[in-house]
């Protein structure tokens, strides 16, 4: 397909006759197909399965935002714009967000969308979607439905042009939701809906019958632990080439070995590519543009009992303070015993464990996992800790294996050899003190801190790990956090800033917002 004169469009059809009866505005030529260039014009182009028409986006929208986009997510931002039920599969890390709201942005121009509804994890509401709407299009209303059914209602009767909410959100609000006119539906990280049995899934499902609203649906791991995952989001998107049941799917990708197990077919790949389109896909490795290292920010909430705790602690401080001088030394005593109760589990004085309930932290880390496309290290400083998140890890039936100061150099080289050649481990967790020099993880090209460090060498050394010779892919550092103490740690590695007047400065930061 050519581009004249930006004006019109030169495609070689199989069919001219497919064209010409569906678009008055085009002709056949001695040379192929010719058809203006217009967004209506590419849009049907789009349905009668010319993949490779651009958008007019691509000659007319002013890419808004304080960052100039990649080619990649230009293509990206193209493809969904001219159609109306997309999949964008972009690895992680490839910025696919701003993609999506520059075309929503172009759509909304047009006078093609007037409301955004964002479905995204809790986590990532407000670091990735609120955030990133104030970088590329800040001149668009933006509203975040959270808490109470009666303040997500408020959020949504404001008129936002993007109203983000998460999952579970969504079920407290679906009437007014039905009711608030919106005509475009983003879905971040999808997989969330692969399962059509759940409520979650026929929530959605009944508010797209009832306002067929445009649905772009993102994940960076499409059926990624099985072909079966693919089904509820190929339904969701009303794939044509999707069967209507379940199990009819199912007898098509799966077979059966014994009473309990399925096993794919061979086939199974290429039907899961059939019904999972149209769709658009690009890998870390292909964006020659992107930089080596991204970094991403997720929320995890603490949750009631750990504000209680932390609250306390901060209250403790403060009375201990009193006027008196602050050390570097009691500054970060006082600094990791935040940092303990925002991660999980405190140690107390006698040697005891206190453990905490941590679930949004677990459930962000876990959510990372699922997005990653290769092999992942998660980066967490209480050994305590790294035992809830290997549980939790093992009950999802992701395999991981650890390595903490109590692993014998033996029975570490052993783990960091199979991490390195084998399919399994899929995560390994490790505390940052042990991540030494010289040890080479480069099978992972994502590195999750379920909690920071206080020293920025400890920090650099960490992500060294995987930021070394024979790293094949563009690499993604997640940082987790749910604290005031955790936000102003994260800024301080990433400024490489580390000495002791700044965990002072820390310490009486906190105190400060009591």
């Amino acid at each position: 397909m050519k581009i004249i004169d930006n004006k019109a469009l030169l495609l070689d059809a199989a069919d001219p006759s497919l064209v010409t009866d569906n678009i008055h505005k085009s002709a056949e030529t001695t040379e192929g197909v010719l058809v203006k260039w217009g967004h209506t014009e590419a849009e049907i182009l789009a349905t009668l399965g010319f993949a490779d028409t651009p958008s007019p986006m691509l000659k007319s929208y002013q890419w808004t935002g304080k960052l100039t986009p990649f080619n990649h997510q230009k293509t990206t931002a193209s493809f969904l714009s001219i159609r109306r039920r997309a999949f964008c599969f972009n690895e992680q890390g490839t910025g696919k967000t701003a993609s999506v709201i520059w075309a929503a942005d172009y759509l909304m121009n047009r006078g093609l969308v007037k409301r955004v509804l964002v479905l995204c994890p809790l986590s990532i509401m407000k670091s990735a979607w609120q955030q990133d709407l104030f970088k590329f299009a800040m001149h668009r209303s933006c509203g975040v439905a959270h808490g109470s059914a009666s303040q997500r209602e408020k959020v949504i009767d404001t008129g936002a042009e993007f109203v983000i909410i998460n999952f579970d959100g969504l079920a407290t609000v679906k009437d007014k939701i039905a009711e608030g006119g919106f005509d475009l539906i983003v879905v971040d990280e999808a997989n969330a809906y692969k399962n059509a049995q759940t409520n979650r899934w026929k929530i959605l499902n009944r508010l797209m019958m009832q306002t067929e609203p445009r649905l772009w649906m993102l994940t960076g791991t499409p059926a990624a632990q099985s072909p079966l995952d693919a089904y509820g989001l190929a339904k969701l998107a009303g794939s044509p080439t999707c069967p209507k049941y379940f199990g009819q799917y199912r007898d098509q990708v799966m077979m059966k070995v014994t009473q309990f197990k399925w096993a794919p077919k061979g086939r199974a790949q290429e039907i899961v590519h059939s019904i999972l389109q149209p769709a658009i896909r690009f890998e870390k490795k292909d964006c020659l543009d992107l930089p080596e290292v991204t970094y991403i920010e997720r929320e995890a909430p603490l949750t009631p009992q750990q504000r209680k705790y932390y609250a306390q602690l901060k209250n403790q401080m403060l009375f201990e303070a009193g006027g008196e001088e602050v050390s570097a030394l009691n500054a970060a005593t006082k600094l990791n015993k935040l940092l303990q109760i925002s991660g999980g589990a405190v140690y107390t004085d006698t040697g005891e464990v206190l453990e905490f309930d941590v679930s949004n932290r677990l459930n962000v880390v876990l959510e990372v996992i699922e997005e990653a496309s290769h092999k992942v290290l998660v980066f967490v400083p209480f050994t305590h800790t790294i035992e809830l998140l290997r549980a939790k890890l093992e009950k999802e039936g992701i395999s991981c294996d650890v390595i903490n100061g109590k692993v014998s150099l033996n029975k570490r080289t052993e783990i960091i050899d199979k991490f390195q050649t084998e399919k399994d481990p899929h995560v390994l967790l490790i505390q940052p003190q042990a991540a030494s020099h010289g040890i080479t993880l480069t099978a992972a090209d994502t590195i999750i801190w379920y909690a920071p460090v206080p020293s920025v060498e400890t920090y650099l050394q960490a992500n060294a790990r995987i930021d070394r010779a024979g790293q094949k892919n563009a690499m993604t550092i997640v940082h987790v956090k749910g604290s005031p103490v955790e936000e102003r740690l994260y800024t301080m590695l990433r400024g490489n800033i580390d000495n002791h007047q700044k965990i002072i400065d820390l310490y009486r930061q906190e105190l400060d917002t009591v």
